[in-house]
């Protein structure tokens, strides 16, 4: 396994991150089979472990912690905050309040004294971003967290917080974590070169387009899978015919579509490394088997003939939408103000 600099923070880490939100309740609920996991991304190479607070509320988390027991030294340990973690309206959010609390929690169920990189899992609107900088230069400071940074984050919002941290004296994101793959490849036009231009180091999530780039799902046939009921991606007609083109361009170049995917995603030189989210050993041992693989820059062309660089094939349901898009009072004028004359 190669390894990349996280940024400009020294970090060294694997291309390949292991993301840990199957881990638990929502996917695998088999601890022993979880840690098994783990422990084979870890022999494998894979240095780079991603989780987050809300993922199983907690038991993801818990599950990193019990595999990183006598190994915690080995990993780049990430995790996330902001989601709801209980019913209290303050047990979530980016507020100081709550961020000294999630911290604390998370320590716990991780069994570690320090965090390597811990990540904002969404902006909140209703906090002000040096409030949020604030907090966490604390946690910096005092040692319990080694760089911080951010995931899903707007271009405007990743550049207000250069800001606010080089004017006020705080700790910078060090890192963006935002969704990326050959449909959606949004970021190349400003998240990609803005965090190339700060020296803030990528880790992408979702890398094979929530399953859409497995070849599980195709144009036609009825997605049997749970999840394809609940996110209207899957059934997005558009994103279905670019599957349709990308699997005979993979068998012409003699690789799985889930090697196609992942390799393009660390190709990009913004990109640090691409999240992977296994539930089963089968399907880290199917991820591992294209690690070595490389695109050269023909097939790479060819796929910018797919999906030209810097745009989205239709949304995927899970990326973070503004206020300003998802509430339709902040694009429409009073009806009785809407008329030009």
């Amino acid at each position: 396994m190669q390894y990349r600099t996280l940024g400009r923070t020294g970090i060294q880490v694997s291309p390949y991150c292991l993301g840990a939100m199957m881990f638990g309740a929502i996917g695998n609920p088999d601890h022993e089979e979880s840690v098994r996991i783990i422990h084979k991304a870890l022999d494998s190479g894979i240095n780079f472990l991603d989780t987050a607070d809300m993922y199983s509320r907690g038991e993801s988390e818990e599950i990193v912690g019990k595999a990183l027991k006598g190994r915690r030294d080995e990993v780049v340990l990430a995790t996330k905050f902001h989601g709801a973690m209980g019913e209290d309206p303050n047990q979530r959010g980016n507020s100081r309040r709550w961020i000294m609390t999630a911290v604390e929690d998370s320590l716990r169920r991780l069994g570690t004294d320090h965090i390597d990189l811990y990540q904002v899992h969404r902006l909140d609107p209703e906090v002000d971003l040096e409030e949020t900088l604030s907090a966490l230069t604390d946690l910096v400071r005092g040692g319990k967290v080694r760089a911080i940074g951010s995931s899903t984050f707007p271009a405007s919002a990743l550049v207000e917080a250069q800001w606010i941290a080089e004017s006020r004296g705080l700790q910078r994101f060090r890192a963006e974590q935002p969704t990326y793959s050959i449909l959606n490849r949004g970021i190349e036009s400003e998240i990609l070169p803005l965090a190339q231009k700060y020296g803030m180091g990528t880790l992408v999530w979702s890398p094979l387009a929530q399953g859409m780039l497995t070849g599980r799902f195709r144009k036609g046939e009825q997605a049997t899978t749970h999840r394809a009921g609940l996110f209207a991606h899957y059934r997005d007609e558009r994103r279905l015919d670019v599957v349709e083109q990308l699997i005979p361009l993979a068998e012409r170049a003699g690789m799985k579509l889930t090697h196609l995917a992942m390799v393009f995603a660390v190709a990009h030189p913004g990109v640090t490394s691409a999240i992977i989210g296994p539930r089963t050993m089968e399907h880290l041992d199917d991820l591992l088997a294209g690690a070595e693989l490389t695109l050269d820059d023909a097939l790479l062309d060819a796929l910018d003939e797919i999906v030209p660089p810097g745009t989205d094939v239709g949304r995927l349901d899970m990326a973070y939408q503004p206020p300003a898009l998802r509430q339709a009072v902040l694009r429409r004028r009073p009806a009785g103000e809407r008329a030009a004359a």
